[in-house]
């Protein structure tokens, strides 16, 4: 989007829903988890900016989980990976508390129905898994045309899926959000099984900016505009609406930062974790860039 036309968007946040009291009970929830993180690590534009000089790709995940504590994994989205290369996945961790967040496998969810995904949504399963301890929510984001005509296609689907792994699921049809009956019965049916809603807050479509929490996880994902001046202002007001969740007992929060040039991604990872470390009282670790090279100088010059 122009800058001219993000000048004129809207970026205020909805009000906090009367449906969250239902799962909110108004008092901090004991040690919550917070994790903060990117939608790739493999990211070729961060080497000499957060990532060594000439740090060759395969060594991009493990210089990742030094700046960040998660990822939403859309790798998991174009390909279905076995066990063993998500295994090696987990170990470049070296044990710290980070979690990969899946995205479903599009196979499942964006090329015809819901019915009959048995074999493929087990294939699924059986590669992610492999990440043990290291597994977070699993993201379910059907298509773009995927309407509430199809809800009980959706609803059957998502409650036939393993009930001990954390589910959230994004719909992006108008629809579901237009339409106050369905979205209501969409809330509704999520909190009665368990399953969160991904926020996505993006300039075109303000609508899937929602804030309803049907379980006391938040997943976030917020799409910047390359540094463009409201990135900082919307970053300011997520940071209220987080804190405010986590004064009243979100038990997990997950942010995902994404960039239509993710280049720029670490520079506004760093604005929102100073400020969520110091309102929030959290110590989350953020990007910290090379010291050497012109890259870094300038990277450096855009945080002030």
């Amino acid at each position: 989007m122009e800058e001219s036309e993000l000048n004129k968007v809207d970026f205020s946040l909805p009000k906090e829903p009367a449906f969250n009291k239902q799962v909110l009970k108004g008092k901090p929830a004991k040690n919550p988890k917070v994790y903060l993180g990117c939608a790739k690590w493999g990211r070729p534009e961060w080497v000499g900016k957060i990532y060594p000089l000439k740090t060759k790709e395969k060594d991009f995940l493990q210089h990742y989980v030094g700046h960040y504590n998660s990822i939403e994994l859309n790798a998991t989205h174009y390909k279905i990976y076995g066990e063993t290369g998500i295994r090696k996945w987990a170990e470049k961790t070296n044990g710290k508390d980070f979690v990969f967040c899946p995205k479903m496998y599009k196979g499942i969810t964006h090329f015809g129905s819901l019915k009959g995904k048995d074999f493929i949504t087990n294939e699924f399963f059986r590669g992610i898994v492999a990440f043990e301890k290291h597994l977070g929510p699993i993201f379910v984001q059907v298509s773009d045309t995927f309407s509430p005509k199809r809800k009980d296609e959706l609803f059957t689907y998502l409650t036939s899926l393993p009930r001990d792994l954390q589910f959230f699921l994004e719909v992006r049809h108008p629809d579901w959000f237009g339409n106050a009956t369905e979205r209501e019965n969409m809330f509704e049916f999520l909190r009665i099984n368990n399953i969160g809603a991904v926020i996505t807050d993006t300039a075109g479509r303000r609508d899937c900016a929602h804030m309803h929490l049907p379980v006391s996880k938040a997943f976030i994902r917020y799409v910047g505009n390359s540094l463009h001046d409201t990135d900082y202002t919307r970053t300011d007001v997520w940071v209220k609406r987080m804190k405010y969740w986590l004064a009243n007992g979100l038990e997990e929060l997950y942010f995902f930062m994404h960039m239509h040039d993710e280049a720029t991604s670490p520079e506004l990872t760093v604005y929102l974790v100073d400020k969520l470390n110091k309102e929030c009282g959290l110590s989350l670790i953020k990007p910290k860039f090379v010291e050497k090279g012109e890259s870094s100088k300038n990277s450096q010059k855009k945080l002030f």
